[in-house]
């Protein structure tokens, strides 16, 4: 959500969000009440009334987000530092969502905090620099390198929704390798956008059909040009494959 002074991560649910079928379903009849909106459309809930407290996470089908990888960084995580425990995980076409024990706090996007951002920010600063000193590094067994995401959208390949997802995931990764934290979330603000247009673009042209291995020779450029720190070289090869796509959209149907 884009916000007066730039690109927003995420932020306060807006009112009247519909709650997926799914929450309502896991909340068998509690009452729920929306906490966060991440930039890839993902909601974060809170269930009131419940015995304890508990929160839960709903990620849309094709947003990305990959609930069940973060549940098994917060077991990984638990016997060093306290962070939500686990409850149950779960899915559906519509998307997958992730039940959280609460932890003793309050939310930084409340009035009290938006009012006083100055402590909200310390605070929240404080917490992770214990949460880097509590956890061992040196054996984590989780990579978010650059070079580790690369190999991933690389390998991830596959047909329509597979191909749109690997795509978005390697410019993701090859923005986040200018180590530019406006650009990242500038760029992180665009993803959902960009995704339904990358797969309606792909179906308008065909792209997979005429040759299921289309852009792999352009994206393996892309990827040596970036490892190798050859900015001018990976800027080309951009340009290049714009240029290609705007010369067939431009061009008359058959």
């Amino acid at each position: 959500m884009p916000g007066d002074d730039g690109p927003v991560l995420g932020g306060a649910v807006e009112e009247g969000t519909p709650i997926p079928a799914a929450v309502v379903a896991v909340a068998a009849g509690g009452v729920v009440r929306p906490v966060w909106r991440n930039a890839f459309g993902g909601l974060t809930f809170e269930l009131v009334g419940a015995p304890d407290r508990r929160f839960l996470k709903w990620a849309p089908a094709g947003s990305g987000l990959d609930l069940a990888a973060e549940a098994a960084r917060l077991a990984w995580a638990a016997p060093f530092t306290a962070v939500p425990a686990v409850l149950n995980q779960g899915g559906d076409g519509a998307g997958s969502w992730l039940l959280t024990a609460g932890l003793p706090g309050r939310n930084a996007v409340e009035a009290r905090w938006l009012a006083d951002p100055g402590r909200a920010v310390q605070a929240v600063g404080a917490g992770l620099r214990a949460l880097h000193d509590a956890l061992p590094v040196a054996s984590c067994p989780f990579s978010w390198s650059v070079a580790d995401r690369l190999a991933a959208a690389a390998a991830a390949g596959g047909d329509g929704v597979d191909f749109v997802d690997a795509d978005v995931a390697l410019h993701v990764t090859v923005v986040a390798a200018a180590h530019n934290p406006v650009l990242d979330g500038l760029f992180a603000e665009f993803v959902p956008v960009l995704r339904r247009g990358l797969a309606e673009l792909v179906d308008l042209l065909g792209l997979r059909a005429a040759d299921p291995n289309h852009g792999d020779a352009a994206h393996a450029a892309l990827v040596d040009a970036v490892a190798a720190g050859d900015g001018e070289r990976a800027g080309d090869i951009l340009r290049a494959e714009l240029d290609e796509t705007l010369t067939r959209l431009r061009a008359p149907a058959a």
